[in-house]
């Protein structure tokens, strides 16, 4: 199973796929999201989303300046603030 992950800021949809896993920088520490994740709705903090296309298999790594993270039943949506590939 996958889970659908969309990284949306105010210009434009930066990513839309299906990952494994996403790692989110949450103001209250990160917190892993996998397909059928409890829904939830989080503030995030300037940092690092880490983006998993398999269990041990890193594919991207996302800076992202603050903004709000949702779970839902249709998969994680990321609305950042700003966000671009980290280094």
């Amino acid at each position: 199973m996958a889970l659908h992950f969309e990284l949306v800021t105010p210009e434009k949809l930066l990513f839309s796929e299906e990952v494994h896993m996403v790692v989110v920088p949450g103001t209250e520490g990160d917190f892993g999201v996998l397909e059928g994740h409890a829904p939830v709705m989080s503030v995030i903090r300037t940092g690092e989303l880490t983006v998993y296309s398999g269990p041990n298999t890193i594919s991207q790594r996302i800076h992202v300046e603050g903004g709000f993270a949702e779970v839902n039943s249709k998969g994680l949506t990321v609305l950042a603030e700003a966000a671009h590939e980290a280094a």
